[in-house]
């Protein structure tokens, strides 16, 4: 019993020498995709930046001109969509690691 079990022993380390250690690699077209997580990411914060300057403009057109309040609803909006695109930013940069 002992024999088999030492040449079961002695095959399992000759065939864990064999395999080796892999190296990690990205995959294929992986760079690319990045580059547009990269993009997208400049995008949202563009456009949230945009979207604030926008609304808190017409907030001082509103008050200027004695018109209606309808512009706090877009800074509160504005400032939501930031939070969430913020968040998923950072969830993302968890996700691939950068």
């Amino acid at each position: 019993m002992s024999t088999i079990l030492l040449a079961v022993h002695e095959t399992y380390g000759a065939v864990l020498a064999q395999v080796g250690n892999p190296t990690p690699e990205a995959p294929p077209a992986s760079e690319k995709l990045l580059r547009l997580v990269r993009y997208f990411t400049w995008f949202v914060l563009l456009s949230g930046i945009m979207g604030i300057t926008y609304a808190g403009g017409r907030f001082a057109w509103e008050k200027w001109t004695g018109g209606g309040l309808e512009s706090p609803k877009m800074v509160a909006g504005a400032m939501i969509g930031g939070i969430v695109a913020t968040s998923a930013g950072t969830i993302m940069n968890a996700v691939i690691g950068t």
